[in-house]
């Protein structure tokens, strides 16, 4: 029993020895969330005033919030007395276990890096990619958030995303709407040429610079063939693509040009 008290006294004695160093890695770490929040404050001002694209701020705060916390981890331990290398070896340990239990969310940070540095897209253009089309919202850390036309949210982890064929619609500035339109063979192909020529001159959003492209294109089992070509700014595409086929369409039947469809005569052959 008194061996018992004896050792529990001991046990107090450095305990309250050790009050010092625990008090002092208190004080480093509250100041260390302290100066964290300061410098993530100042960060975030940072990135609002400066030219990085948007969808980047969001890994920057993150892998900045990440490496201070660890900072404060390392200096409260050294603080209390653990040896440096032994502090680097449990993370290099803790860094591998955690690695090997999350390989694909690694490869999906990894893949959201790449996306973020090679830049195939950012957040508001709209991609084709994995299966999924649509505008891209938001870039994270583990996928990305696409918003398909009729409104789903579909999420594709980044990993996926960085190693798939991407088709960017509005990467660029101008965009071309191709559209193919058929006349009758009974009709005159060179003014449905000029026709649909001059509906393309005359619309507002198609540049004349460069012009727009008439011309017949092919000659069908039942329809003489003309491509449009026009080019537009890339947020003016879908608006022109329709209003193309109305206006092409009421042009036509106005100067009695006929668009042909499938039809079928039958014979009928007596004995």
């Amino acid at each position: 029993m008194e061996d018992n008290i004896t050792l529990i006294e001991k046990l107090l004695d450095k305990l309250v020895d050790y009050l010092p160093t625990l008090g002092s890695a208190a004080l480093l770490l509250l100041i260390g969330l302290i100066v964290k929040k300061i410098v993530l404050s100042i960060l975030n001002k940072g990135l609002e005033r400066s030219r990085l694209d948007k969808t980047i701020h969001g890994f920057v705060r993150s892998a900045t919030d990440i490496l201070i916390t660890i900072l404060i981890i390392i200096i409260v331990l050294s603080t209390m007395g653990i040896p440096m290398t032994s502090i680097i070896a449990v993370l290099s340990t803790a860094g591998l276990a955690i690695g090997l239990a999350l390989q694909n969310s690694l490869s999906n940070v990894a893949g959201g890096f790449i996306i973020l540095f090679s830049h195939p897209f950012k957040a508001g253009d709209y991609i084709s990619a994995a299966g999924v089309e649509g505008t891209v919202e938001e870039i994270t850390v583990i996928n990305t958030k696409i918003t398909t036309i009729d409104n789903k949210a579909v999420y594709i982890p980044n990993g996926t995303l960085a190693g798939a064929t991407v088709t960017n619609y509005t990467g660029e500035g101008l965009r071309r709407v191709d559209l193919t339109f058929s006349v009758s063979y009974e009709d005159d192909s060179q003014k449905a040429v000029a026709v649909i020529a001059e509906v393309c001159k005359n619309h507002p959003k198609i540049l004349s610079d460069p012009a727009p492209f008439v011309r017949v294109i092919a000659l069908g089992s039942s329809s003489v063939d003309i491509v449009s070509r026009s080019w537009v700014s890339s947020a003016d595409y879908w608006d022109v693509y329709f209003d193309l086929v109305e206006q092409v369409k009421a042009a036509l039947d106005e100067n009695h040009i006929t668009i042909p469809y499938n039809h079928i005569n039958v014979h009928s052959i007596k004995d």
